[in-house]
């Protein structure tokens, strides 16, 4: 049976060019004793808006790790992927984000609720997870609320899984479950019925993806009091610890952080808190590499610096646009947003640092870098051009890539000097 290592990142790639400075840094913390598993992910939305295909990920992903040498595990993932939009990655991908967000709160068949919760009758009353210091007090009404709300999306979790096994064959790939794009965090009980559900349609899920409170946007801090997702996260994973030997869930099922890129308040916690306990993580750094590659050809200057400049100066007159699709995972003020008039007059250095996030830097500006997060649709618009300056200004775009995964993400998450 595949399996994701005990630590894995997943590393967006929306252009296919910095799989060779994404890897340089996975090969880096390996030599510091951190071995981490790279996992290159890419949406079914993302490839639409450029016209790349899941194949185009999998050519990546073989071809940086052969040329480099790189003889341990690595995975392709079709992320977030439902059941209408899972048939064109299966061929090409080994790791699957099996969104059910759409389908919580759709209620199953009465007679499969009243069988589910029939099923779980003993953990009635006092529920005492091993790791968590309070009890929970469990009744009928506030199992059936949970199967109302949750069993329909591990039917199609269920359905979904099975389409692709089918195809892959069993063991022939790695399962994600995602519930993390939804209003309402899951609750430490609802996680427990949850990995029941999915225990019970025979799903090996192997990395989980919950909703935890505060806000993931893309892109940016941790937006939040880190000391109750802390408390939050480590009452999580006492939970999966418990699930496992309770329900028979494969024994490396893990938590998956999405939207985990740039979480620098909370980097500190989880680390900590997966080295107390000995657990693995899924961190999924998506979209930040886009950032780096823009970063990098500011920092390049001349032609390159003007041609970022042009993507920003269009994504301040089509922000609605932009922001549309990923409304609930950005907060952009708009007053912050420096105007044309402005920019126009910043060399490389100012605009570089405006985007690249150093906390504390009087230039950073969050909703800048924000705006630009979701502008990668203006680039794909100028591919040809956008692709001629990636080539010629490689070295410092992927140092800003290499550097930005390693020092800012994979060092503060391990703690590596």
């Amino acid at each position: 049976m595949k399996t994701p290592g005990k630590y894995s990142f997943g590393l967006g790639d929306r252009f296919g060019h910095q799989g060779e400075a994404q890897l340089k840094a996975i090969i880096e913390a390996s030599k510091h004793g951190i071995e981490i598993t790279p996992v290159w992910n890419k949406s079914n939305r993302e490839h639409i808006t450029i016209g790349t295909e899941p194949s185009d990920v999998r050519i990546e992903a073989d071809m940086v790790t052969k040329n480099a040498g790189f003889k341990k595990d690595y995975f392709v993932d079709a992320d977030h992927i439902n059941f209408d939009t899972v048939d064109r990655f299966i061929e090409s991908s080994d790791f699957f984000t099996i969104d059910v967000a759409s389908y919580i709160g759709k209620k199953a068949e009465e007679a499969e609720i009243k069988e589910f919760v029939s099923s779980v009758k003993k953990y009635e009353g006092t529920l005492k997870i091993p790791g968590i210091k309070r009890s929970f007090n469990i009744s009928r009404e506030q199992i059936i609320q949970i199967a109302e709300k949750y069993l329909f999306a591990a039917f199609k979790a269920w359905d979904i899984f099975r389409k692709i096994e089918k195809i892959k064959g069993a063991g022939n790939f790695i399962t994600e479950v995602s519930m993390d794009e939804v209003p309402v965090p899951q609750t430490p009980v609802e996680m427990f019925f949850i990995l029941r559900m999915l225990a019970s349609e025979s799903i090996p899920v192997q990395t989980i993806a919950p909703k935890f409170s505060g806000r993931f946007n893309k892109g940016v801090d941790y937006v939040g009091d880190p000391q109750d997702f802390a408390a939050e996260f480590e009452s999580d994973l006492m939970v999966i610890d418990f699930a496992i030997k309770e329900f028979g869930l494969p024994h490396d099922l893990k938590m998956s952080i999405h939207s985990g890129s740039d979480k620098f308040a909370i980097y500190p916690h989880i680390g900590s808190i997966i080295q107390k306990y000995g657990k693995g993580i899924h961190i999924k750094t998506a979209g930040t590499t886009w950032l780096e590659e823009v970063i990098g050809l500011a920092v390049s200057g001349g032609e390159a610096l003007d041609f970022v400049k042009e993507i920003y100066y269009e994504a301040l007159e089509k922000i609605d646009e932009l922001s549309a699709p990923y409304s609930d995972v950005i907060d952009i003020r708009i007053d912050n947003l420096p105007l044309r008039g402005e920019v126009s007059g910043w060399d490389a250095v100012k605009f570089a640092a405006s985007l690249r996030h150093i906390s504390g830097n009087q230039n950073y500006n969050p909703d800048m870098r924000q705006l630009v997060h979701v502008a990668y649709k203006l680039a794909a618009n100028k591919m040809d051009s956008f692709f001629r300056l990636l080539d010629k200004y490689e070295n410092k775009v992927s140092e800003s890539v290499y550097e930005n995964i390693y020092f800012r993400h994979i060092c503060r998450l391990f703690g590596i000097k």
